[in-house]
This record gives structure tokens, C-alpha cells and sequence, in this order.
């Protein structure tokens, strides 16, 4: 996918450009479609091209004292742009947006953040940090990979050790967040969304980070 490690930030940019509040605030739904749409290998061109026509539809109705209020009224726009056969021209590669320095210091937040839950996780973020340390060159691709490794234990660890009601909870406010929304999205995707929000939800109910690169 182009633009690999700015995935995320180009599209909340874009989308708070587009409506015109640039202190706007992603809320969990939002990043949790956001991860939906690069796990499904959207590309980025068709989520900025979906941004912009959904705003250019709800300027046209003139919903004035109306606001957009979150990225999935822009979910259908974005299907739409991202079926088009048409070749767009390949984006120039982005440059990663932090040394390996930085990412040695990311590991070693994330290592200590987890320490008392998850003593072996913390010891492999460790071992990452280190290698950093090292100068040793990363790849990070393969570093994202081993962090959705590491977060895949995380997460299903949390979802073994929660009750039946903590997680009938965070479906209620899927559901809800999503009411407004659900006619702008296919079956395939709301599944995908249930599964994101609820891993979003319940790490940060327990106060743990996102182990990956996308979120440092």
C-alpha cells in the first residue's frame, strides 16, 4: 500500500481539511474504520477522492447548521473510489516518520506499559528496543508484522479475561455510534469495523498501548 506509514495521519488531515476544522478529533469508530480500510488494502488515493466527493454531496444539499461528524458518512464514497479500474499515478514513497532512535524509545514505552500484564510480550518489545539500540538496519514492514503478532496476543488475552457484560457494553456503543452511519457501509465492512472498534475499545480500557507502527 503507497504511502505505507502515513496512512493514517494523510486521511484524518484530509478529512479535517475537507471539513473544515482542523482541531477536529478522529473519535474510536472513525480510527477503528480507518484500520478497516488499510487491512482491506483500500488505497489511500481512493479513501482522499472518497473524502472529498461525500463533502461535495452534503455541500450540495446545503445542510447548513449540520455537521459531518465522523468518517464513516464517507464510507460508501470511499467503496465507490476504491472499485474504480481507472489508474491513478503511483505516489512517490514516504519517508518513515521516525528514526530508528525513536522507535527504540516507542518499544521501550510500549515494553514498560505492559510489563505487569504481560511480562513475555514486554520481554520480545524489549528485545526489539535493543535492536534498535544496536543500529542494526530494520525493515520496518517486518516490524509492523511482528507487532501485530505481539498485539494479537494482547488483544486476545483481553477478550478471554472480560465478562460477557464489558463486551455487550462495547457492542451497544458500536451500535450506536454506527446507527447514523450503517446505511453507508456493507455487511463485509461493519463486520470488519465490530472487530476493530472492539480491540480499540478494550485496549484502551485497560489502559494498554497499540502495538504498531501506524500509532507511534
Amino acid at each position: 500500500m503507497e504511502n505505507y506509514f502515513n496512512y493514517f495521519t494523510e486521511i484524518e488531515e484530509h478529512f479535517q481539511k475537507a471539513r473544515g476544522t482542523g482541531t477536529f478529533r478522529l473519535s474510536t469508530l472513525d480510527w477503528a474504520l480507518i484500520e478497516s480500510w488499510k487491512e482491506t488494502n483500500v488505497p489511500l488515493d481512493a479513501v482522499l477522492r472518497g473524502i472529498d466527493r461525500a463533502f461535495e454531496k452534503w455541500h450540495a444539499r446545503a445542510r447548513r447548521g449540520r455537521m459531518v461528524n465522523s468518517l464513516a458518512y464517507c464510507a460508501q464514497q470511499v467503496t465507490a473510489a476504491a472499485q474504480e479500474e481507472a489508474p491513478r499515478p503511483a505516489r512517490p514513497p514516504a519517508a518513515p516518520p521516525f528514526s530508528q532512535q525513536e522507535l527504540a524509545a516507542s518499544c521501550g514505552r510500549c515494553a514498560d506499559a505492559v510489563r505487569g500484564q504481560f511480562p513475555e510480550l514486554a520481554r520480545s518489545l524489549d528485545d526489539l528496543r535493543q535492536a534498535a539500540e544496536s543500529g542494526v538496519a530494520f525493515d520496518l514492514e517486518e516490524v509492523e508484522r511482528r507487532l501485530t503478532v505481539l498485539e494479537d496476543k494482547m488483544y486476545s488475552a483481553l477478550v478471554t479475561g472480560a465478562s460477557e457484560e464489558r463486551l455487550l457494553a462495547a457492542r451497544r456503543e458500536l451500535d450506536l455510534q454506527l446507527q447514523p452511519y450503517r446505511r453507508n457501509l456493507a455487511a463485509n465492512e461493519i463486520s470488519l469495523l465490530e472487530k476493530q472498534f472492539l480491540r480499540k475499545t478494550l485496549l484502551e480500557a485497560a489502559g494498554l498501548p497499540r502495538l504498531s507502527l501506524f500509532h507511534w
